[in-house]
């Protein structure tokens, strides 16, 4: 048998010349590496240093630019402490406004079009918001004055901007600008509710839904008071922030006429939009729920029961919106649009005695409603179809002339009983297709030639 040979075992250190070398190598590893970290640090220190000088400048070159750059690349890849990391945030983030001022003119549009995208300004609100947190947890105030600077002088151009995206039906611009602006100063909720209804108008409907969950969680309504003056040099109107500032300018001479506008609640129409795009992405369920929740959590908030019956009727549930109708109507009887709109509900579920009903109710209260002058006579209007069909079926018998007569007779009366509320329409709204149209039937069938010439040459 061949026997293995048995390594020799390693001895323990004990040799007091080769441990003090052991020692030697790892202080000097220790050394070495706090060395690198000082350096480190130093480094870090230098190009802070350099960031804070530049940006003190009022007009930086294009080499300072270049340097400033440079140096937020290079503590990109460094280690640093909380401080630092939130400093160098905001350095990177007002790169755009280092590059407006090294340019040496007055900045062009064009210029700020190319700056300060979306995506840009979105940076600069999680500098500006992280530096603001942090300098008030620490004690420091090191950029806040400047923060709060730019934020009062920017802005009002930005919300002006966003605006116009708006007027420009540009939706998703304005919705990006507006909810950036929104995050620098999210105390102003109205930004975020404009952000909402111009991602409704983009049809950017999860941002929607995302912006106005978020008034929803922060039970924004939007109530509130717009106080106006008007300017006697231009004769626009003004808005004022405070009674009291717009009672200086009265008193100074530059305006007149102070008016107060009372801004109703948008709590309801926030719901509502919820709902209507919870129905759209086919979650009817969680859109019932949340008006439901709604309801319980505003018992007093009248828009919510409009707000329930939009849902119900964009979901054709009749039953349940003619209830939650006849809900509303106990508190508000003369709510001509409720009274209307059952209208129009009893109509489609043909229940046509009932939709003539309302119809005439409606106009009781309000003579020039239009849609329920137009709906009530094409409702009248629908018994024509009978009467043509029994017409057609008629021979030329004595008897079946006399029955043609008879009903000649019911159609003519029928068709100027439903006249005077097809003129009514077009008195109200002259341009509308479907009235003309309707109307000029009528005027042909009863042979009223010279009102449908008429008609017809409206424009």
């Amino acid at each position: 048998m061949i026997l293995l040979k048995q390594p020799r075992m390693q001895q323990p250190m004990t040799d007091k010349n080769n441990l003090n070398k052991y020692h030697m190598k790892i202080k000097h590893i220790v050394l070495s590496a706090s060395i690198l970290v000082s350096v480190s640090a130093m480094a870090q220190k230098d190009e802070l240093k350099a960031l804070k000088k530049i940006y003190d400048k009022d007009t930086p070159s294009t080499n300072d630019l270049a340097l400033y750059k440079d140096n937020v690349t290079k503590l990109e890849a460094l280690p640093l402490d909380e401080g630092q990391k939130i400093y160098l945030k905001y350095y990177k983030c007002v790169v755009p406004q280092i590059e407006l001022a090294s340019l040496g003119r007055p900045p062009q549009p064009a210029d700020l079009q190319k700056l300060f995208t979306i995506s840009a300004i979105n940076e600069m609100a999680d500098g500006y918001t992280a530096v603001l947190d942090y300098e008030k947890k620490t004690g420091k105030n090191v950029f806040t004055d400047d923060i709060n600077s730019d934020i009062t002088t920017m802005v009002p151009m930005m919300f002006s901007t966003a605006v116009e995206f708006g007027n420009a039906k540009r939706y998703k611009e304005a919705s990006a600008l507006m909810y950036a602006i929104y995050r620098f100063d999210s105390k102003d909720q109205d930004r975020l509710y404009y952000a909402a209804s111009y991602a409704v108008n983009a049809e950017e409907y999860d941002k929607a839904l995302d912006y106005y969950s978020q008034l929803k969680k922060l039970n924004y309504t939007g109530e509130g008071t717009l106080y106006w003056a008007t300017n006697k040099a231009s004769g626009a109107e003004e808005n004022f922030p405070t009674p009291a500032q717009r009672e200086l300018y009265i008193k100074a001479g530059s305006h007149e006429k102070p008016r107060d506008e009372k801004l109703e609640s948008k709590r309801g129409e926030i719901y509502k939009n919820i709902a209507l795009i919870l129905v759209q992405q086919g979650k009817t369920e969680e859109a019932k729920a949340a008006i439901s929740d709604a309801r319980k959590s505003n018992p007093k908030d009248n828009t919510l029961v409009l707000t329930e019956m939009d849902l119900y009727l964009k979901i054709k549930d009749y039953p349940e919106y003619t209830r939650l109708v006849n809900e509303a109507l106990v508190n508000n009887p003369t709510n001509v649009d409720l009274i209307y709109n059952l209208g129009v509900i009893n109509a489609e579920s043909g229940k046509l005695e009932d939709a003539l009903k309302l119809y005439k109710k409606a106009l009781e209260l309000d003579p020039n409603y239009f849609n329920a002058n137009l709906n009530l006579a094409e409702l009248m209007l629908r018994a024509d179809e009978k009467f043509v069909t029994e017409m057609n079926k008629l021979g030329t018998s004595e008897k079946d002339n006399k029955r043609y007569e008879v009903i000649k007779a019911e159609r003519e009366k029928n068709f100027k009983a439903a006249l005077p509320y097809l003129e009514k329409a077009i008195e109200i709204k002259g341009d509308d297709e479907a009235a003309k149209k309707t109307l000029l039937s009528v005027y042909n069938a009863l042979e009223m030639t010279d009102k449908a010439k008429a008609l017809k040459a409206k424009k």
